[in-house]
């Protein structure tokens, strides 16, 4: 069941957030630290709402497809400050501070659809392995004379 493996995703990358955000420096015009450091935590939020969802029976199929979903697009969404850095610098720190919480999201999210990859495609042969164990009813064959 990947309804645990949700929410503990969910909760890393609630941290990775929290971490970035408060670790930050501020911003030297204005002072403030950018709300774009807590990305992972709302990516991590919905995850987490997601793997609670999957508890229920009724519910996990889609809640995991949905998960699934999340995951990709945070993946996708982690690659967002390294390319940030790239066009404002022209060059790539892999430790700045952006830059790791960026890198940090791209392997939890990464790590978490090949499980959800692993978990439907091990469901869908346990589903097709029950469907062909239940043996075929046909009628049985007269008695010869």
């Amino acid at each position: 069941m990947m309804a645990t493996p949700t929410v503990i995703t969910g909760v890393l990358l609630i941290l990775v957030g929290l971490a970035g955000y408060f670790g930050a420096e501020p911003h030297p015009e204005t002072g403030k630290v950018s709300p774009t450091a807590l990305i992972p935590a709302a990516f991590g939020l919905v995850l987490v709402a997601l793997g609670a969802l999957a508890y229920s029976d009724k519910l996990r199929k889609h809640a995991m497809h949905l998960a699934a979903i999340v995951g990709l697009l945070g993946v996708l969404g982690g690659f967002m400050p390294i390319i940030r850095q790239l066009n404002n610098t022209g060059s790539f720190d892999p430790f700045k501070r952006s830059a790791i919480a960026g890198e940090l999201m791209i392997l939890i999210c990464a790590v978490f659809v090949a499980l959800c990859v692993r978990s439907f495609v091990l469901a869908r042969l346990r589903r097709s392995t029950a469907s062909s164990s239940v043996p075929e009813v046909t009628p049985a064959d007269p008695p010869s004379a």
